[in-house]
């Protein structure tokens, strides 16, 4: 009885009605009201137990609403521009596409004004446009991820962030379950069109709660896209693809890429793109190319990588005479498939790398995906490289190194199987 009354007490219908009437709305109007609502809940319920099953043909439709952005645009490298750093490139993306449209805003923990994020991520943004625009939030990630269905709804473009990739757990219910599946479940009406920005990776002892990668998780949720970028070229036209695209967007930023202060990953600071600069996702890139000769004489192999796999393919490829090509793919998902089995079959030998621990990783689902359809022409087994399977990355820096890959390590992975 306590509890059915204090439910009572709380009842928002009767609040509603009992605010109405001190507002002067008769109770004839509201009657009126409710008898409209109820008609019409009769009326749509009615509709539905009498409409047809749904065709089984339309199963996979509605899983992404469609995209405008399809080609790369604008220049890449202008004449004259001088090189950036990674976390420079987004955060002139981010700040451009702010001054171009009133809607969008920026939220996350620290990303306010004070600190303007905790890699300086959002630097100045929020003196540029405002407390109203960008903001910090409270450490609740579920609420920071789980806002944007409601923002998206009403037309704002949410660019949101959580510190870590290893905060992400907490929001990841509401990518799950309300952000993912809100544009398939209402037949493309209610796309959640946001942001999700994800500082990444193992980086300068940040021990095992600041230095997980995420990708495998986050990639077991369908109806998300993701990008991983690897320089600030990337970055840019990435963060501008994923600002048009009206579905949900997960950027993986590597935390050790965005100042390059780890040695050999001076290649990712780029001259800035224009600002109409916008690169699609689903577009592998060749960065390292194989000699032809090497190709021919079946002495060559293609390292598939992302993010830090690819400086340190990069290191390894320079212990070997134009043997090894190199494919960043940029995006996880969607895939460049048709570039991954293109590469695969004219090299007949592959190392997919990650940073991941690799048991039950994507790079080994990949791996598989590979053997698979290139398996006609494949010279040897498709072989993964990744991290080591422990439950978490070590603050101590000589057990993060003996954790995860490096140049070093992968020079004897592609020495096995260049020699297989």
């Amino acid at each position: 009885d306590d509890d059915w009354a204090k439910h009572e007490e709380h009842d928002p219908n009767p609040k509603l009605r009992k605010k109405l009437i001190e507002r002067n709305v008769s109770e004839e109007i509201i009657a009126e009201v409710e008898k409209e609502a109820a008609e019409l809940v009769a009326a749509d319920f009615a509709k539905a137990v009498a409409a047809p099953d749904p065709d089984p043909s339309t199963i996979e439709d509605h899983i992404f609403a469609p995209t405008l952005v399809t080609e790369e645009k604008g220049e890449r490298s202008p004449a004259g521009k001088e090189k950036v750093v990674m976390v420079d490139a987004a955060l002139f993306a981010v700040r451009e596409l702010m001054e171009k449209h009133p809607e969008a805003i920026l939220y996350g923990q620290d990303v306010g004004k004070r600190l303007g994020g905790v890699f300086r991520e959002a630097a100045t943004l929020g003196e540029m446009f405002g407390d109203h625009r960008v903001f910090n939030t409270a450490i609740q990630e579920a609420y920071v991820v789980g806002s944007t269905v409601g923002m998206s709804a009403v037309g704002l473009k949410p660019i949101v962030e959580v510190q870590f990739a290893d905060y992400i757990y907490p929001g990841f219910n509401q990518l799950v379950t309300e952000v993912s599946k809100s544009c398939y479940l209402s037949c493309g009406k209610f796309p959640v069109s946001m942001i999700l920005r994800v500082p990444i990776g193992a980086y300068g002892g940040g021990g095992p709660y600041h230095s997980g990668s995420v990708e495998t998780t986050v990639l077991s949720i369908k109806g998300i896209k993701v990008a991983y970028p690897s320089n600030a070229a990337d970055m840019k036209g990435l963060m501008k693809a994923a600002y048009y695209d009206p579905n949900p967007v997960v950027m993986l930023e590597h935390k050790g890429l965005y100042w390059s202060k780890v040695p050999g990953t001076e290649d990712a600071k780029t001259p800035e793109p224009s600002k109409d600069y916008i690169l699609p996702f689903g577009k592998a890139n060749i960065i390292v190319n194989a000699s032809v000769e090497a190709i021919e004489s079946g002495e060559s192999c293609v390292v598939i990588t992302y993010g830090m796999g690819v400086y340190w393919a990069k290191a390894a490829a320079k212990q070997f005479n134009q043997q090894v090509e190199i494919v960043d793919l940029r995006t996880l998902y969607p895939l460049d498939e048709e570039l991954i089995f293109e590469r695969v079959k004219a090299h007949g030998k592959c190392l997919v790398l990650t940073e991941e621990q690799q048991n039950n990783s994507f790079a080994e689902a990949l791996a598989g995906r590979i053997s698979k359809n290139c398996f006609q022409s494949l010279d040897a087994a498709v072989e993964v490289f990744g991290a080591l399977n422990t439950p978490a990355v070590p603050m101590n820096m000589g057990l993060e190194k003996a954790m995860l890959p490096d140049g070093e390590k992968v020079v004897v992975v592609l020495n096995l199987l260049l020699n297989s």
